[in-house]
């Protein structure tokens, strides 16, 4: 099952991008053996700054058609990281080629994008910067990898 990272800004070089390449590449290792991965990550930019509607527009292209869509989202379920590897697990189980996480820009995502998600996911009631999210759902698909395949990175 690929895995695509949707997300509104470019993240240039700096600690997040060299933590995300980092997960990245540590999830697509652990996880290709247990059919999950590669994790692809598609950065849209909204160059007029027109506002959510125009990131919705833009994720949507962004997003693979049949993918599962995911958003990260203040509203969305809080799961533990063994529900968070369940999750992933099903989908997958259930035939499913492609899952789409999305993180939405400052603003979050446009209603029109959220009301489309199959599911939607959130690290807690407090709001994270969005670049910040990024790094913590990679780390979250690693960690998810990892407790899928056995290995001692998860401790309970």
């Amino acid at each position: 099952m690929r895995v695509h990272l949707c997300a509104v800004g470019r993240l240039r070089s700096g600690p997040e991008r060299d933590l995300i390449d980092d997960y990245t590449k540590r999830f697509d290792r652990t996880g290709r053996g247990m059919a999950l991965g590669p994790l692809l990550e598609v950065e849209v930019e909204d160059k007029k700054n027109l506002g959510m509607s125009a990131e919705a527009e833009l994720l949507g292209r962004a997003i693979p058609s049949g993918s599962l869509l995911v958003t990260l989202d203040e509203r969305g379920k809080v799961l533990s990281s063994p529900e968070f590897a369940a999750q992933l697990e099903n989908w997958r189980d259930g035939g499913r080629q492609d899952v789409a996480f999305v993180i939405g820009g400052a603003d979050g995502i446009d209603p029109s994008l959220r009301d489309r998600a199959d599911f939607s996911i959130s690290f807690g009631r407090m709001v994270w910067p969005h670049m910040l999210v990024r790094v913590m759902l990679a780390e979250q698909l690693y960690r998810a990898a990892s407790i899928l395949a056995g290995l001692p990175y998860h401790r309970t």
